[in-house]
């Protein structure tokens, strides 16, 4: 795995456990489940799209059209995952934290915003 992508993991992971932190003193355990769970969303997004558009190619001069078509697909990919994590969230766990779990998503989102201007 690139190591771009490896930093983007752990800190999405640490942003999700100190949200969770933070929910869990101002709100209890149910809003610490929602902030793991909306941290995780956007982790399991994330990792569907490097996992598709971060794929080596099959040929060996792979060409800029392909790399284009690779990210699309791998955006359609994470939003294909957002949508049916989301779905699962809110019709499995019953005792759910709305706030807790957008907030939680949303800052973890903004950690895979942050890879795009971090300079190696």
């Amino acid at each position: 795995m690139h190591p771009q992508v490896r930093w983007v993991f752990r800190c999405q992971l640490a942003v999700t456990l100190a949200a969770a932190l933070a929910a869990w003193m101002a709100m209890g355990g149910n809003a610490a489940v929602s902030a793991v769970l909306g941290g995780m969303i956007a982790m399991a997004s994330a990792f569907a799209y490097a996992w598709r558009a971060l794929r080596p190619p099959r040929q060996a001069g792979a060409d800029a059209r392909k790399a284009f078509q690779a990210q699309v697909a791998g955006e359609g990919y994470k939003f294909a995952v957002t949508l049916l994590l989301f779905a699962g969230v809110f019709k499995g766990y019953e005792q759910l934290a709305a706030l807790p779990l957008f907030l939680a998503y949303a800052a973890t989102v903004v950690v895979y915003w942050m890879a795009l201007l971090r300079q190696q």
